[in-house]
Order: structure tokens, then C-alpha cells, then sequence
């Protein structure tokens, strides 16, 4: 069911300022039977402080045993309902890098590979060459291929291993499958219309495939960014906006082009953050800087999700400590509603996105009393929210806030 006719009738503009932090890929599973998780083992007292005098549950972002992508993930935590408002991963990106993308492109995210002599894919990131490594190969690419099929092609740098391609031509549609196998050890694979006679997305698949081979090609003599896996084929949608469901003037303080994508998707103010994503302190001074222009704020910490996709351990639980280093700050300009958790668990013990659900703390001033002392995975299965799915988080959000009226007589 979609909620938002039913808020946007409800809601009432209010000074309150509500703060969402996502922790990407923040939940985790223990390395061994009866081991912590992640969070359990990190060292976060001021996290630890903050739990015992909030409320905690569980929340399954989109739907139990579904491991959910960072677009579903996302717009469910922005109250979204992820069945109905679908996006591809291409047009977040594409939208993201604010490149020129058009009624009628299609968007694609690339993945730089690596593949062995056999054609297998060796390594799906190419061992995350650094951002410059990626300008320079996406340069050799954009001077080498223009156009596929009568279909203009333009390359974007997103940053590591991450590209973007827009095609733009007649007769292109979006229903085509990936071409990343997701493992190594296989070949990538063949894009395909999900539908045969959709001569649309089969051209659009041709021309993809067409394009791996090219890129192929132009890349043989590098020693290991000699290959591309394609994800999230799409074109641009149209959403309805924050400030006209909820009434609020949101920003989105995010590094990572998909999730500012997503921001201005669903109709965030997108703020400039000083330094890279390894730095969270510009993302900090940005929240401090703007705090008194906007009443919402989606601040996105990615390195929770990456460390546990390259399965370190011990790095995910760094990065959850030094989160925690900064929370603080966060607590110093006293948002009237906080609210702390993930857009999906990235276990290390899985190297992947899993259905676990993740934590979820909320701080607000008119909580029941609650048993849960920790932000773990452990302690917010005790907490007093229960179980949530991600669509419910924000009703929540604007309830604490005093941004809801009554239901009903």
C-alpha cells in the first residue's frame, strides 16, 4: 500500500528537525558460532550512551529473507514504498554525477573488472583502482568509443571501480538484465531483453553487449582493468517530491554519486562535502554549516557497507568506531528527533548485501522506557520498537517530530 496520500494529508509543517543517519550496510553476522557481530565488537561508548537513553528495534528495510540493493533499501528509510517507486541503479548514478541524462537515455552502471586470459571474471572491482586511475581509463574509453549501433555513447567517471554509460538513441528501452554475474570464476554475462518481444530493451540489450566486447577491445592492454560488468539498465523516472508529501525542506549530505542520486530522486538539496568519504569530518562541518537552513537531514556514511563487502572484519568495526568518535557532534546541535541505523545489513562473513534486518535507535523526547543498552544487532532485538519494515520508519520520524496530525475522527 502506498502511504504517501495518507501522510501528505496528515502533516503539518513544524520548525522540529529530524536527523537520519544510515550507516550503510551497517548490520552484520558473527565470523563464528557465538562470536559478536560488528557492531558488538566495536569499541562505541558514546554510541553506548546514547542507546541506553533512546528506544531501539529491529528494521527489515524492505521485506523479510529479500537482500535488498542500496536504491530499495534507501527509499523505503525515506518512507517510500521500494515495490511501487522502482529505480535502476543507472539512472541514481547518472543522476548523482549530474550528468546529462535525458527523457528517453538509458543509464547503465558500470563495474571496472578484472578478467583472466579465459575471459572469467577474476576480480568484479578491479581491485578499486583509485578515482584518478578510473578518470584516466574512462578518458581512453571516451576517446575510443562514440557510438555503438547508430547509438551515441558517453562515459562517466563515479569514483574507485564505478562508471556510468548513457546511451542515447531511438528505440531504446530499460527492461534488459545485467551483465555482472555477481561471483568470479565465470564469464560475464550476456545482456538479454526480460521480455523477447520488447524490440525496445532488445536493441538496448544488443547494443550493450556490443559495448562489452568494444570495451574489451579498447582495454586489452591494460594489466587489470580489462573488462566491464553491467548493472542497473534504466532509464530517468519521476517521484513525488519530500517537501510536497512531507511538507519538509530536506538535504542530503552524502560523497557517493548513487546516493545523492537517490536524494534529489525523491527532492533533496544535494550539499557540497569537503574531502573524500575515508574523511567523514566534511560531511560533519556540512550538517553544522547548513543545520539552521533545513528542518530534515539524510547524512550517509558508506564505508560500513564497503568493508564489509571486501569481508575485513576488523575494518567494518573501525569504521563503526570512528562513526562513533563523531557522534557527538551530531548530538551537539540537538536534532529533536535522531534517528540512527542501516539501509541493509553487509555481513563480512558474506562479502554481500544480506536480508538480515539491521538495528534501528531512535532519540526523541517522548520514548517508553526501553531495556536496550547497546547498538547492536542483540541488544535492539530487546528494544522497545519491535520489528519494523523501512516504510515505517518515516511516519515514525514525523510523529516524534510533531509534524503528524490525528488519523481519522
Amino acid at each position: 500500500m502506498d502511504m504517501l496520500p495518507i501522510i501528505a494529508e496528515l502533516v503539518q509543517k513544524t520548525p522540529s528537525k529530524i536527523l537520519l543517519v544510515v550507516l550503510d550496510g551497517v548490520g552484520g553476522l558473527p565470523l563464528e558460532q557465538g562470536g559478536p557481530t560488528e557492531l558488538a565488537a566495536a569499541h562505541t561508548p558514546n554510541l553506548d550512551a546514547l542507546a541506553g537513553k533512546s528506544a531501539l528495534g529491529l528494521l527489515t528495510p524492505v521485506y523479510p529473507g529479500l537482500a535488498p540493493g542500496s536504491g530499495p533499501g534507501h527509499l523505503s528509510l525515506f518512507g517510500y514504498n521500494p515495490f511501487q517507486y522502482l529505480v535502476g541503479r543507472g539512472a541514481l548514478s547518472a543522476i548523482g554525477i549530474g550528468a546529462d541524462f535525458q527523457d528517453g537515455d538509458v543509464g547503465v552502471r558500470g563495474n571496472f573488472a578484472t578478467l583472466d586470459a579465459q575471459g572469467r571474471v577474476a576480480d568484479r572491482r578491479a581491485g578499486r583502482p583509485s578515482d584518478a586511475e578510473n578518470v584516466r581509463v574512462v578518458g581512453k574509453l571516451k576517446a575510443a568509443i562514440q557510438e555503438i549501433e547508430g547509438v551515441q555513447v558517453r562515459f562517466y567517471t563515479e569514483s574507485e571501480h564505478r562508471f556510468v554509460v548513457i546511451l542515447r538513441g531511438e528505440g531504446l528501452g530499460e527492461q534488459v538484465t545485467d551483465t555482472d554475474p555477481q561471483k568470479t570464476g565465470v564469464p560475464p554475462l550476456q545482456a538479454e531483453p526480460k521480455d523477447k518481444s520488447d524490440h525496445k530493451s532488445q536493441r538496448t540489450a544488443q547494443v550493450l553487449n556490443r559495448l562489452s566486447e568494444r570495451i574489451r577491445e579498447v582495454l586489452a592492454d591494460e594489466p587489470q582493468i580489462n573488462g566491464a560488468l553491467f548493472r542497473g539498465i534504466s532509464e530517468r523516472p519521476r517521484f513525488p517530491l519530500m517537501s510536497e508529501v512531507y511538507h519538509l525542506t530536506p538535504a542530503c549530505i552524502a560523497s557517493y554519486p548513487m546516493y545523492k542520486g537517490l536524494a534529489s530522486l525523491v527532492g533533496m538539496e544535494v550539499l557540497p562535502v569537503e574531502g573524500v568519504e575515508d574523511a567523514p569530518e566534511g560531511k560533519v562541518k556540512a550538517l553544522e554549516q547548513n543545520w539552521e537552513r533545513f528542518d530534515f537531514f539524510y547524512l550517509h556514511f558508506k564505508k560500513t557497507d564497503s568493508t564489509g563487502e571486501d569481508g575485513n572484519f576488523g575494518e567494518k568495526v573501525h569504521k563503526i568506531e570512528l562513526f562513533d568518535h563523531l557522534l557527538p557532534q551530531l548530538l551537539a546541535l540537538k536534532p529533536d528527533v535522531l534517528a540512527i541505523t542501516g539501509d541493509h545489513s553487509t555481513p563480512s562473513r558474506m562479502k554481500a548485501h544480506s536480508w538480515h534486518p539491521v538495528p534501528l535507535l531512535l532519540h526523541a523526547p517522548l520514548l517508553r522506557n526501553d531495556p536496550a543498552q547497546r547498538f547492536t544487532e542483540d541488544e535492539a532485538a530487546k528494544g522497545s520498537l519491535g520489528h519494523l519494515r523501512g516504510v515505517e520508519l518515516m511516519p515514525l520520524l514525523l510523529a516524534h517530530a510533531g509534524k503528524l496530525q490525528k488519523f481519522g475522527a
